[in-house]
């Protein structure tokens, strides 16, 4: 009998600063004045008076609003990073799954974009943690948890490791700058989540995920030195970002979703809830729309965090299962997409997961 596979638990942290946007009004009120002239507005436009796609037809609503939806977002404090995202998350999840630290065999860390530039999280983070065993980067940027838990899946089902301890972290707040209307619908945020055997019939069913080259010219990044000597990097959009990501969009989420139910053998009407990322405020509605599921079965998150990037999986699935929207013995669908990057989708049968505590201020609105 083939050994079920599957998450344990689950934990999300985020950064203490809740930046509003009234942020911006009061400190860059020209700025804001100016917004349909700058990177966010050319980034998300429709260019039709009329959309016809399902990407074009939920985002033309935002199109008035200068932050094209975004609500809130969370940044950074002194002393926080995302390293001590993922440890607070990372030490959660492996109490919530019952474990010591000590029967973590291997850590995966997923990151966009690591705290020191050069060799990713993975090191730092196992030190601090105290592990003795494996740890390793995994980037495939915002589809990271996918492509990591896919991964964690087929190594304990190998028998190569027994506990796999999977931590994400995104620093768009820290990566790009305040000036710069492109952060107005990114912020930051971590989660861990941790994988090893469950009850029989439970976890992992089947995946897909395909690289998105076509994607590789949508934001470049570059460097800068701060005045303290360390490098940054800053992600800009490319001039034709927009219509990329809206061109191969549909394109991405249907072949993903459709490839795991075929590799799980199973129909799209059997699944229970559908949890995607949601870089942007009208994400949800726009995979539900294509792939004809009722939006009722899934959850958004981008009014609370915004766009962060591979940790967009990690909280919505903390929101659905908190929420009610995703309950023990329900069949899953997960599905996360990155630019230059990949795309992925992800079937499992949710079991009883311990949640880790909820983020201040989200669920009790």
């Amino acid at each position: 009998m083939t050994m079920s596979v599957g998450m344990r638990s689950l934990a999300v942290k985020f950064p203490s600063e809740i930046r509003k946007n009234s942020f911006w009004k009061e400190k860059y009120p020209e700025l804001v004045k100016s917004a349909e002239e700058r990177t966010l507005a050319k980034l998300w436009q429709v260019e039709q008076m009329e959309p016809t796609t399902a990407f074009d037809i939920e985002m033309k609503p935002y199109l008035k609003d200068p932050f094209r939806g975004a609500v809130e977002r969370r940044a950074f404090v002194e002393g926080e990073s995302g390293i001590t995202l993922e440890r607070d998350a990372g030490r959660e999840a492996v109490a919530l799954a019952g474990l010591e630290l000590d029967d973590i065999d291997l850590l995966i860390s997923t990151h966009l974009f690591p705290v020191h530039y050069g060799n990713g999280n993975a090191v730092w983070l196992a030190h601090e943690l105290g592990l003795e065993g494996a740890a390793w980067n995994l980037e495939t940027a915002c589809n990271g948890v996918v492509s990591s838990f896919e991964v964690a899946c087929g190594l304990v089902r190998a028998g190569m490791y027994k506990n796999v301890l999977i931590t994400v972290s995104c620093t768009y707040t820290r990566d790009i700058e305040e000036s710069d209307t492109l952060q107005w619908f990114l912020g930051s945020g971590g989660g861990a989540v941790v994988v090893g055997e469950v009850e029989q019939g439970q976890g992992y069913l089947g995946s897909k995920i395909v690289h998105t080259g076509p994607t590789r010219h949508a934001f470049v990044y570059k460097p800068k030195l701060h005045d303290n000597g360390e490098i940054a990097l800053y992600m800009r959009a490319g001039k034709k970002a927009g219509s990329v990501l809206r061109d191969t969009s549909e394109e991405y989420l249907k072949t993903c979703c459709h490839g795991a139910l075929e590799d799980a053998g199973v129909r799209l009407e059997d699944i229970d809830c559908f949890v995607t990322n949601t870089p942007t405020a009208w994400f949800s509605a726009f995979a539900t729309r294509a792939l004809g599921l009722d939006p009722e079965m899934t959850v958004n998150t981008n009014p609370f965090y915004g766009n962060i990037g591979p940790a967009l999986t990690t909280a919505n699935l903390h929101c659905a299962a908190r929420t009610g929207k995703l309950k023990p013995g329900d069949l899953l669908l997960v599905y996360a997409v990155g630019s230059l990057s990949s795309a992925g989708a992800v079937v499992m049968r949710w079991g009883e997961v311990p949640m880790g505590k909820d983020p201040v201020g989200v669920y009790d609105r």
